[in-house]
């Protein structure tokens, strides 16, 4: 039961998120920006959880992983009604910084929740499971908030996003609260945050996370950007993106057969090549079927290396600062996600839309090999149960 109830609010709170998220490229453009703003747009949504991430891990560590869940949600009503009440960019750089921050306080408490109530036996199940809920509001969120936006407006598409915030906020009253005993917490904060990276196959785990939530906040921010401008619907975008989606929930129903069959990093190196590959050809063609095609190629790559690496990098923390290490992977994702918006948002802007993809694609393929490439031929590295 208390699986089921971290699972629906994982759910539901991303689908608050997924609502929106493909909409703030559209709606940033509505209300004249450019593809650097919207790149600063996306940043936004980065720079806050960099910075206080693995702070917020000790403090769920420290004060148990309820109130944190709260916090969060109610940080992300607010965020998605912004947009709703202020239609200016100003309102859609603060409703980003908002949900970021938010996004990180409810994330790292349902994580840290699923590694502290699991053993080494079902914890990769539990943590797909976890990977799977916010898969289906990858699909059901762009699809809904693209058909509110055809229907109504972007506006409304956040307002409603803000007034489904209820439903988390309901089943958060039900989460356990874990809490650490003080003598544990004294033992376990020993050390930096920073020195846990000297843990090789904690390095290697935060790594293809960062290289996994980069590229789908890239398509994500500049997909819409893309295929708006050759004449495709806010709902067929949505549609779209939301492929992708399903595609990463399929793939994680055969996950736990390919990584016993293959191994891990063989499987992680295997996915993240096959997203480059994916982003390559995405400006090709115009066609919506083939976009959706090659969306669902790429959700089928990303779909491995997020619930993989969520319980790599659990089982590789040290005892009694897994809510620290949590943030940790936090911090390294959302230093990607910052830096990249920007980065690709300046190629955009200086060699045109196309050179995004190309660019993105050619820094998945490098990574998959630079991350993952030098040990996917060997078994992964086992881990203590902790």
């Amino acid at each position: 039961m208390r699986i089921n109830t971290i699972i629906a609010v994982a759910f539901s709170f991303q689908l608050m998120m997924n609502l929106t998220r493909p909409l703030v490229t559209l709606y940033g453009i509505s209300l004249g920006t450019d593809a650097f703003g919207i790149g600063m747009i996306t940043a936004a949504y980065a720079l806050f959880p960099l910075l206080f991430a693995i702070r917020i891990g000790k403090v769920a560590d420290a004060i148990g992983d309820r109130a944190p869940v709260r916090i969060g949600v109610a940080g992300m009503m607010a965020g998605t009604a912004l947009p709703f009440l202020y239609p200016a960019i100003w309102a859609l750089y603060v409703s980003q910084a908002l949900i970021g921050v938010s996004h990180i306080f409810i994330s790292i408490s349902l994580q840290n929740l699923i590694g502290n109530m699991s053993n080494s036996q079902n914890r990769d199940h539990h943590f797909g499971l976890f990977s799977m809920a916010v898969a289906l509001s990858g699909i059901a969120g762009p699809v809904l908030g693209g058909l509110l936006a055809d229907y109504s407006s972007f506006g409304f598409a956040f307002g409603m996003a803000s007034v489904a915030g209820l439903v988390p906020m309901a089943f958060s009253m039900l989460l356990p609260n874990v809490k650490r005993k003080k003598k544990q917490q004294e033992d376990g904060d020993k050390g930096s945050a920073l020195e846990l990276l000297r843990i090789p196959l904690l390095r290697k785990a935060l790594a293809s996370s960062a290289l996994v939530l980069y590229s789908r906040d890239v398509y994500v921010a500049y997909f819409p950007l893309f295929a708006s401008a050759w004449g495709m619907s806010a709902s067929t975008i949505g549609w779209i993106i939301g492929v992708q989606g399903l595609a990463m929930v399929l793939v994680r129903l055969f996950l736990a057969r390919l990584t016993s069959r293959f191994g891990r990093e063989p499987i992680l190196w295997a996915s993240i090549v096959l997203a480059g590959v994916s982003f390559l050809l995405v400006p090709l063609t115009t066609n919506t079927l083939l976009c959706g095609l090659l969306s669902a190629l790429m959700g089928a790559g990303l779909g491995c290396g997020q619930p993989l690496s969520m319980t790599t990098t659990y089982n590789a923390s040290p005892k009694h600062r897994t809510g620290e290490v949590l943030g940790l992977r936090m911090a390294s994702n959302r230093l990607s996600q910052m830096v990249a918006p920007l980065f690709f948002g300046l190629v955009g802007a200086w060699t045109g839309m196309v050179a995004i993809f190309y660019v993105s694609g050619a820094f998945l393929i490098g990574g998959a090999f630079l991350t993952t490439g030098s040990s996917r031929k060997r078994p992964a590295a086992s881990v203590n149960d902790s």
